[in-house]
């Protein structure tokens, strides 16, 4: 079995490693750093929760050992999705370079200029950004990448993604050609792995893994959920992640909840806060301190449920996570691998859960098929308790059934009543001969209408049958003129 002491690691780099605790290097850092060491471009693909990070740090660290930052001109450069994910990259690089003189500066928003800027003055051997903040800095004239001897992209798929596409082109045009490239990420798919080809030269391709699986060590599960009526889908749904988790019990030390929507962040933490139970939302609209004091809560183990947006799908290590709920299904199949490789790192048992609406069982397709396997169905943890509520609609039905019914009977009697006469008349036909005389009928009877008061010859014309004796005084008044 190999093991680092084998990977021909600096030696202080090493000892760092074996400080860290750690003997045995994972399928990709085993892979990776080799080649890496040897200055060739790399793509590793690896299940998230693998050590995807060691496998650029610790050969990185090992080529930077000799030399010497000048500044405002990092020596290498790694780029990350998050402001999370950096800091975390630049706390590997805290642990594996405590015997060497290394500098660093984390570029991420949220944070001072000034601080960052002084860093950069005093000249930094790895510098770790989030694109928008490393291209502000340059804008401002504050910094040079044309002394980039090393540059990483982590998370690769997520980076390339099609809203940071410009920005990572811009970057990569700012440093130089003879750079060496290292892309890291849990999924790769083809177009995206194109568009890395204008990037990288002839790179090692590391995968052991398929691509787009979680860990064997993680227990998956849905429920299909269909809400009682719409305006109650919220609340019904934030119900079964609550009886979710308490179905779990102690079997649940602390988990991590995943919404799609930076509301419904809010709103789900603000519920389970309301029920008793510990939580707090960490998504990108939150102030950057506010961000780091939720993250570090949740891995000193002082916040028992992180409720978050994507923004802590994407390489978050937080070792100890027991359990992963999907209060929505993403949008991104993807993502879903992610999402639950938050649970079950490093050779750990975990649980992921998920909530499935019949409106996102579109998306759940996706995330079948990428898998290539299907999620076991959950029983909802409810239904039993709500079993009543379908008798009781019944009930109603059957009580305002009859006043239906009665309202509908009674214009059908009127209509009956009212077509009644017709057919008698149809039934019985008067004789046609005497045409001329029913005609004349009606006309007598129009005359004789205004009664005796006036006669046919006296008629006005234009006033109607049912002119009044007085008015026709005046008409009369003036014939006789």
């Amino acid at each position: 079995m190999t093991k680092f002491s084998d990977l021909n690691l600096n030696p202080k780099v090493l000892q760092a490693v074996v400080d860290a605790g750690y003997e045995t290097p994972t399928p990709i850092q085993a892979g990776a750093i080799p080649h890496a060491l040897q200055g060739r471009d790399v793509l590793g693909i690896a299940q998230t929760g693998t050590g995807k990070t060691a496998s650029f740090t610790l050969p990185m660290i090992s080529l930077l050992a000799n030399g010497r930052a000048r500044a405002r001109m990092p020596r290498s450069l790694v780029l990350c999705p998050t402001r999370e994910l950096a800091a975390q990259v630049a706390e590997n690089f805290d642990t594996y370079t405590k015997h060497l003189k290394l500098t660093k500066a984390l570029l991420i928003g949220g944070v001072s200029f000034k601080e960052q800027e002084q860093l950069i003055d005093r000249g930094v051997d790895v510098l770790i950004a989030t694109p928008g903040r490393l291209l502000d800095h340059f804008e401002r004239g504050k910094l040079l990448l044309t002394g980039v001897q090393i540059m990483v992209v982590d998370e690769a798929d997520r980076m390339l993604d099609m809203g940071f596409i410009p920005d990572i082109e811009r970057i990569f045009s700012l440093t130089p050609f003879t750079r060496q490239t290292l892309f890291f990420s849990a999924t790769m798919a083809p177009e995206i792995e194109r568009i890395t080809n204008t990037f990288l030269s002839s790179p090692e391709r590391i995968e052991v893994a398929r691509q787009a699986t979680a860990s064997e060590t993680i227990e998956q599960g849905v429920v299909m959920f269909k809400a009682s009526r719409k305006d109650r889908e919220g609340s019904e749904k934030r119900s079964v992640l609550r009886a979710l988790i308490d179905a779990e019990g102690d079997r649940c030390t602390n988990a991590i909840i995943f919404c799609n929507r930076k509301t419904d962040v809010d709103i789900v933490a603000k519920s389970l806060k309301k029920y008793g139970y510990d939580a707090a939302p960490i998504h990108g609209d939150l102030d950057q301190s506010q961000r780091t004091r939720t993250l570090d809560g949740f891995r000193e183990g002082t916040l028992r449920f992180l409720v978050a947006s994507d923004v802590a799908a994407r390489g978050l290590d937080v070792p100890a996570v027991s359990h992963v709920f999907n209060f929505d299904v993403p949008s991104h199949a993807e993502d879903y691998v992610h999402r639950i490789g938050r649970t079950g790192r490093a050779g750990r048992d975990g649980r992921a859960i998920m909530i499935c609406t019949p409106r996102d069982e579109k998306n759940f397709d996706a995330v079948e098929r990428l898998m290539q396997r299907e999620i076991p169905r959950l029983e909802n943890p409810l239904k039993p308790a709500s079993a009543p509520a379908p008798e009781a609609a019944p009930t109603d039905t059957v009580e305002e059934a009859p006043r239906k019914r009665s309202r509908r009977r009674s214009p059908a009697k009127t209509e009956e009543a009212t077509t009644t006469p017709p057919v008698t008349t149809e039934a019985a036909p008067a004789p046609k001969a005497p045409a001329p005389k029913a005609e004349a009928a009606p006309k007598e009877a129009r005359s004789n209408r205004g009664g005796s008061r006036r006669s046919d010859d006296n008629r006005v014309v234009g006033m109607g049958d049912h002119l009044p004796s007085f008015i026709a005084l005046s008409f009369d008044e003036r014939r006789a003129s």
